[in-house]
């Protein structure tokens, strides 16, 4: 069933254009995320859908009965209520239905009624007719499926009687997107739902999501979540809108395939065009080929040109270089506890940083993971423990507090006077290579977008040119396009790097080690994002057997040792596992370097230089025994496996 229809839909803004013929369709059950660099217009076109904003032209069609529900970018939830009483207003019409039932119920022991057989039976037809629209509406679920949705943002531990107005800015849109989703409209538009949200927390969302009932239409730069979420990506670039099917992996592989497609059908025809061109010019003016000439002419004018496809839009470019090596030793954290006024949020932390590695720190919000940067920094004094810096180390810090920058000054300026013996030039092509341009370095800082404020933090960070990087959030604000250049800039970063980040993909292409945060102690996990959540199930499993330990040992012993040998044959299995998606792997990367090298040999260049094409003949030939080898090994563990 289609939900919702926009047609040929524009906005401008004074003279300039935001959107442009834009088409989108929404129907029962869609999962479509809106996608876009900063600034293209997707937060403009949820406005408008939900009809908190006008358009200048085209039509929206939808049923009356269709219901919608909105969620800006970091709504916050302003209420007089307490959480129970705010969260539990939505079901008003089920409470109404609730005292109708209770007055029902009185009526029905009242002696005049039970004594008159007619009113009576009208009370029993109005009751059972009400209670069982009760039930189909979830009036015996309602206060589960509250304590459900608090539970799954992060409220479970939280005094329900709490007033709103006394909690965080975090706290009150968590409980703005809880309110929401506690409505249940036909269509649910979220925009940026994942802010203030920690990994556990969005975890929940993301299944919460897949089993929602309804449609929904998200924005978000969270690409995990997105993969996680969505069957369809609307993608609106230069005002325009296009669609493709599938979550946001595939759009990728899709919108690249149909650039290449493209760009290969305007080249043919452009050769085609050239080569008519070309016969029209030499035999126009001969008479005996005139009439071929005319023909050639007319088969020109009825083409119908194609445009050049248009690449991406530009994007920012930028690298972190450092100024001076450090020593290996970086960092030490020996036994450190962090909080604030005495009181601890989290002890027991201990781990050090050697050069060039990346470490990203975990842990659900309010944990301490902010708070643990800035006593690394010396913002905050350390309440136990010691932190020692190595030799040579220069920090740069990223707070992600400075992506809210409200300086009076020009961009320029911001830049400019923090090295003022820089010429003006570089100072441009620096804040150039964040996508200032123009008149742009002339605006207020305090005037910029979130997006803006937060690529102008980068370039005063990579000014620096620190050897040791401590960024707190640093994909904040920054549209999928930006995150990306600034994962490459961090992955050929010469210097060591500690940060904090709740963007699974963002950690899974930088972190080369996790330490996970507790209030008790903190641990490390030698691997990447993927690697750390592997582990943390592999521990959840151990610790389920081991419970089941504890119980069969009060049963029999011979249960006990059936345990163990049950867990070491899982175990033996999970490094099985673990092996075969190595193999997979090394067979993937094995068979594109041999694929690489037999091209390179076909190259004339390279096959006419023996000694070049001799060696290559020997690295493929070493490359195919290689890949014989890891195969048969897969194929004995593919057995080993099936037969288990």
């Amino acid at each position: 069933m289609i939900l919702l229809q926009v047609q040929q839909l524009s906005k401008f803004f004074a003279a300039e254009q935001i959107l442009s013929n834009i088409k989108l369709e929404i129907q029962t059950n869609d999962r479509i995320a809106l996608v876009g660099r900063n600034g293209a217009g997707k937060s403009t076109l949820l406005k408008i859908i939900s009809g908190q904003m006008s358009y200048d032209s085209g039509e929206i069609m939808k049923p009356k009965d269709v219901s919608i529900g909105y969620l800006a970018q970091n709504t916050g939830l302003e209420s007089n209520l307490s959480i129970w009483e705010e969260m539990i207003s939505v079901f008003h019409y089920l409470q109404k239905m609730e005292k109708d039932l209770r007055k029902l119920e009185q009526s029905m022991s009242d002696p005049a009624i039970y004594q008159d057989e007619k009113k009576y039976e009208k009370v029993l037809r109005d009751y059972d007719h009400l209670q069982v629209k009760f039930k189909e509406l979830g009036g015996y679920q309602y206060e589960s499926d509250t304590r459900s949705v608090l539970h799954g943002l992060n409220f479970q531990d939280y005094d329900y009687s709490t007033k709103i107005s006394t909690l965080s800015g975090g706290q009150k849109t968590r409980l703005a997107l809880g309110k929401l989703l506690l409505t249940k409209p036909d269509i649910l538009i979220l925009d940026e739902p994942t802010n203030h949200l920690d990994i556990e927390t969005l975890s929940w969302l993301e299944q919460y999501l897949q089993n929602y009932d309804g449609a929904i239409l998200i924005v978000s730069h969270d690409r995990y979540f997105l993969d996680k979420v969505v069957n369809q990506v609307y993608e609106i670039s230069r005002h325009k809108i296009k669609k493709y099917v599938g979550n946001y992996s595939k759009y990728l592989i899709q919108k690249a395939k149909d650039y290449e497609r493209e760009m290969k059908q305007f080249e043919k025809q452009q050769d085609e065009v050239a080569k008519l061109q070309d016969f029209i010019q030499k035999n126009i003016a001969r008479a005996s080929t005139t009439k071929r000439a005319q023909s050639r002419r007319k088969q020109l004018n009825r083409l119908e040109l194609m445009t050049r496809p248009e690449g991406d839009e530009k994007s920012a470019h930028f690298s972190f270089t450092i100024e001076k090596q450090s020593g290996n030793e970086v960092l030490h954290v020996n036994n450190v506890a962090i909080g604030y006024e005495g009181v601890a949020v989290a002890e027991n932390i201990s781990f050090h940083l050697t050069r060039e590695e990346s470490v990203a720190i975990v842990g659900p919000n309010g944990i301490g993971k902010s708070t643990l940067l800035k006593t690394i920094i010396d913002k905050l004094p350390t309440l136990k423990g010691e932190i020692t810096l190595g030799t040579n180390v220069t920090i740069g810090y990223y707070d992600q507090e400075q992506a809210e920058l409200t300086s009076n000054k020009t961009v320029l300026n911001e830049l400019w006077d923090e090295y003022p013996t820089k010429p003006e030039k570089e100072i441009r092509t620096t804040l150039g290579n964040f996508l200032f341009s123009g008149d742009d370095v002339l605006k207020p800082v305090h005037a910029l977008s979130g997006g803006e404020k937060a690529r102008l933090a980068l370039a005063k960070l990579m000014m620096q040119q620190a050897n040791l990087l401590i960024i707190d959030e640093p994909t904040n604000h920054l549209d999928i396009d930006s995150k990306e250049v600034l994962e490459n800039a961090l992955i050929h970063y010469p210097g060591t790097l500690l940060f904090v980040s709740h963007d699974r993909y963002f950690m899974n292409r930088i972190a080369s080690k996790i330490i996970e945060l507790s209030p008790e102690q903190s641990t490390e996990y030698l691997g990447d994002y993927d690697y750390y959540v592997m582990k943390k199930q592999e521990q959840i499993e151990l610790q389920q057997l081991d419970n089941a330990t504890v119980q069969n040992e009060k049963t029999a012993q011979s249960e006990k040792n059936s345990y163990h040998i049950d867990k070491e044959q899982k175990k033996i299995e999970r490094q099985k596992r673990r092996r075969l998606e190595e193999i997979e792997q090394l067979i993937e990367t094995l068979e594109e370097e041999i694929n690489e090298k037999e091209q390179l040999l076909c190259d004339p260049e390279v096959y006419q230089d023996h000694e070049k094409s001799l060696q290559l003949n020997e690295e493929v030939e070493e490359g195919q025994l290689k890949l014989e080898q890891l195969m048969e090994e897969w194929e004995e563990l593919q057995e080993m496996l099936g037969e288990e």
